[in-house]
């Protein structure tokens, strides 16, 4: 049988000398891997159509394992996102967590929509570090453990001055943090963004401007949660890590 989708690669693997399995993050029937025969070739029709972030209407026959590629009629390449080094590693964390995150054939348009706006605002150079904090936010979810950040874990309060406690999943207020002696002091405005990010939706960001400082401390907290609670290690953060470093160095 086959199908037509609308779909993002998030993953490419040489397989023999001259194919190709892609993993294509698709709209309509979610992950799905597909043999790209040929693709390694110069001379293919998949030469440059099976690459990582490529965006189009795929045509594929599904089996019992890895379906088949037939067609790819690519959209959208995000030129600025490929030849972009730091635009590069950002995406490249985007579409690896995204892989491992997620299962086969499990249809969540609302996480391709995700990926896919993501792709578009770094391709039109919107804050890369800005655009992954609200991803890794909004992939808590995904991954079954969200934070609270709208009120006290312990006691419900709604408005006070907040610390953050990876031990109890969320913010507690003056009169309950010392429920946790190892909670986080963080400045307002990053649980005022980290509750921000979870509930908006991205096609509606608009300019945003965010001080180095709290770009750090929004950095700091996700990375600890992902740490605690998501336990995955991945390739690609390690080199984000390495270029945001670089980058940091060199201004």
């Amino acid at each position: 049988m086959l199908h037509k989708v609308e779909g993002i690669i998030i993953r490419t693997n040489d397989y023999g000398e001259t194919n190709k399995i892609i993993t294509v993050l698709t709209r309509e029937n979610g992950k799905v891997a597909l043999m790209a025969r040929g693709a390694k070739r110069p001379k293919s029709r998949f030469a440059s159509s099976a690459q990582l972030f490529m965006y189009g209407m795929f045509i594929y026959q599904r089996s019992s394992g890895i379906g088949t590629l037939n067609q790819a009629d690519i959209i959208d390449s995000f030129k600025e996102v490929r030849k972009d080094l730091k635009l590069t590693s950002h995406a490249a964390y985007i579409v690896e967590m995204v892989d491992r995150l997620t299962e086969d054939h499990k249809r969540d348009p609302y996480l391709f929509e995700l990926v896919y706006q993501l792709h578009v605002y770094l391709n039109e150079g919107v804050d890369p570090d800005i655009l992954t904090r609200i991803f890794e936010t909004k992939m808590l979810d995904v991954a079954g453990v969200r934070p609270n950040f709208s009120y006290c874990v312990l006691c419900g309060q709604t408005d006070d001055a907040f610390v953050f406690s990876i031990r109890q999943g969320g913010i507690l207020c003056n009169r309950c943090k010392h429920e946790d002696a190892y909670h986080m002091k963080v400045n307002q405005a990053v649980i005022k963004l980290l509750r921000l990010f979870q509930q908006f939706d991205l096609k509606r960001l608009g300019n945003i401007s965010v001080k180095k400082e709290t770009k750090a401390q929004l950095k700091e907290v996700l990375q600890m949660y992902f740490d605690e609670y998501v336990g995955i290690r991945l390739k690609s953060k390690r080199f984000l890590d390495q270029i945001d470093s670089m980058f940091e160095e060199g201004s």
